[in-house]
């Protein structure tokens, strides 16, 4: 028991020893080793990583200035497949009278020639800006003369007015990382919430109150060694919710006068209600006034009313698609020009409802893409989004009319990430956001099939609700990349493809097609998969680790596909495949596929039903063993045999 103790006893104390010997702030010289490297010790196949990576933030409590100092030092081991690191892009802030500034960048390519290493420095003509939004420009440099082996190395120094602008820091990345660190240090009359969120534990860990640069500071300090690669997984609407992140939010600072930025819900509803671009903006009822439609007040119904006031903003104003919880050019420029950013498309919408005696505030969110609120860490920095509620018998409808597809409670998928945060004048509520309004896709082919084998006919993709709204993004965003999917998806050749939003707000695109290649002609025997080029090949529930995250679908759906196939004269069908239908014990999830025949006229429609938006990792073996019965069915091939 005494050697145990004593053994366990130096365990400790190398360990303290080894987290005190080791040194932040100190990346280690360049060694010519590492463009010899052929692979990553951590990841064989990884085609880039990390060997030194530190992200340190500075506040300096002399000039009241955000210091954010940037080291990176990357070897490439696949140019192709590590685009991502092929050209720096740093974001630099500004607000009209403050604005960050860029300095100290150093970027260097390191090649392996003749047994020796050569850089090449990133030229100042290879830097360009562009503008991301209003308040955001990005320098980008491209790194010369990278080939399979380089090392990239870059460091810089971003100076902001902005205290609040220190941005969340993912630990866990795509790219394998031997080592990375964060620190943060700030003087302690400047306070900061620090959030640390993952599964991954720093190596070395430093947070202490100590004497820095003269003044009181607090520092924040982890250390982390041979970090493999996030490893995704499908189904997950934002997988940045599951990795190791650090982010600070302001929480006060003191200046002979205390200041609170984040300490509650309804410190931020206060300061927001203060705020000209918006608590401001609400108050102009006379805008509100001037702009109701007269026949809208007519109505009694408050939902009718409320619905024809939001159709009202809907078509009448279009979003520029800048997000944010704040106005830009204002509710009265909004009017002028019809077009507006999210806070004054939505504020304008809680405005007109509130002039017609509906009870509405705005409901602050962060959209998908921006992550999960941190409902325990209240802060603004969380926020980029503003939607529109009413309140009535029945409970809280939300509104975006951002969408010209939207509807009461049928919200673009950006605006379903679990919460939001509703600022009633007489206080705060926290909104449990679970999108309950089921989406429908219809697949539908019609088709003739002629004696040689050859197929052609017509086929259709139709979406409803959120995935509608989904299809239209995704065609807005590249039109000509969204027709082409379809060809490369089903390798079909597909002519004629029209796709566009119905009157009622469903997106659809329709087209011809024509193939060769979807039969085996056998003698007089031709053998037919009757789903044609919409079976499925696999199944996406493929995953042989255990799940680790929630399984995460824009909406609860139902996918029809129906088939409707005509055969040659003269030929008959040597029997049809099985059908088959499977359902879990509380209905959840259903499957269904039925086959039917009418003359020479062959029908297979297949339906799948999922009840809910999200679902929790448990369920996982369900939808594998669903989609595998799918798969099954929707591969079964028949015979048609020549009389």
């Amino acid at each position: 028991m005494k050697k145990m103790i004593l053994f366990l006893y130096c365990i400790i104390s190398i360990g303290f020893i080894n987290a005190q010997k080791h040194e932040f702030l100190k990346p280690p010289p360049f060694n010519d080793a590492d463009l010899s490297k052929e692979k990553s010790t951590l990841d064989a196949n990884a085609p880039a990583e990390i060997l030194y990576k530190s992200q340190h933030f500075l506040v300096d409590g002399t000039n009241g200035k955000l210091y954010k100092k940037i080291f990176y030092r990357v070897k490439i081991y696949n140019k192709d497949k590590a685009e991502d690191w092929l050209n720096l892009e740093i974001p630099l802030y500004h607000n009209g009278s403050s604005e960050e500034t860029l300095s100290k960048i150093k970027a260097f390519t390191y090649n392996l020639e003749n047994g020796a290493a050569v850089p090449t420095k990133v030229d100042k003509s290879s830097k360009y800006k562009s503008k991301e939004n209003k308040y955001t420009t990005i320098t980008k440099f491209a790194f010369p003369n990278v080939k399979d082996g380089s090392v990239l190395e870059y460091q810089y120094e971003v100076i902001s007015p902005f205290l609040y602008a220190i941005p969340e820091i993912l630990i866990e990345t795509d790219t394998p990382s031997l080592y990375t660190e964060y620190v943060l240090e700030h003087p302690l009359n400047i306070s900061y919430n620090v959030n640390y969120t993952g599964s991954l534990e720093p190596k070395y860990r430093k947070v202490e109150d100590k004497t820095l640069y003269g003044m009181d500071y607090r520092t924040y300090r982890f250390g982390y060694e041979n970090l493999k690669g996030f490893k995704t997984e499908k189904f997950v609407k934002n997988d940045r919710n599951y990795r190791t992140k650090i982010s600070a939010e302001l929480h006060s600072t003191n200046f002979r006068e205390l200041k609170l930025y984040s300490s509650s819900w309804e410190q931020i509803k206060k300061r927001l209600y203060e705020d000209e671009d918006f608590g401001s903006e609400l108050k102009r009822t006379k805008l509100a006034k001037d702009n109701m439609p007269a026949e809208i007040l007519g109505l009694k119904n408050g939902l009718e009313k409320a619905d024809a006031i939001f159709k009202y903003v809907q078509k009448n104003f279009t979003w520029n698609n800048n997000r944010g919880i704040t106005t830009d050019q204002g509710i009265k420029k909004l009017i002028e020009t019809k077009t507006g950013n999210a806070a004054e498309i939505n504020l304008f919408l809680v405005m007109l409802l509130r002039e017609a005696g509906i009870q509405s505030d705005p409901v602050l969110i962060s959209t998908v893409s921006n992550g999960i609120i941190n409902i325990a860490s209240p802060n603004i920095s969380n926020l980029n989004f503003v939607i529109a509620s009413i309140k009535v018998k029945d409970g809280y409808h939300l509104y975006d009319a951002t969408s010209k597809q939207s509807s009461r409670d049928q919200l673009p998928p950006r605006d379903w990430n679990h919460f939001g945060i509703l600022l009633a004048k007489e206080k705060v509520q926290q909104l449990q956001m679970e999108n309950t309004q089921p989406s429908y896709t219809y697949l539908t082919i019609n088709a003739k099939m002629n004696e040689d084998g050859s197929i052609s006919g017509t086929y259709s993709d139709k979406d409803t609700g959120a995935y509608a709204m989904f299809a239209k993004e995704n065609y807005d965003d590249n039109a000509e990349k969204y027709k082409k999917q379809y060809k490369e998806n089903f390798t079909i050749d597909f002519t004629d493809i029209d796709s566009k939003v119905l009157d009622n707000g469903d997106f659809e695109s329709t087209m011809k097609f024509s193939s060769n290649n979807l039969v085996d002609v056998v003698g007089k025997k031709i053998i037919i998969n009757p789903m044609l080029f919409l079976s499925k090949t696999a199944n996406e529930f493929d995953q042989t680790d255990a799940r680790k995250y929630s399984i995460d679908f824009i909406a609860p759906f139902t996918r029809t596909k129906k088939i409707i196939l005509e055969i040659p004269e003269g030929y008959t069908i040597e029997g049809l495949s099985k059908d088959k239908k499977i359902v879990t014990d509380d209905k959840e999830i259903e499957y269904s596929y039925l086959t039917s025949q009418k003359g020479n006229t062959l029908e297979i429609t297949s339906v799948t039903k999922v009840g809910s938006a999200d679902y929790p990792k448990e369920y996982y073996p369900a939808f594998k063993q669903i989609w595998n019965t799918a798969s099954k069915s929707e591969n079964q091939v028949i015979s048609i045999m020549k009389q």
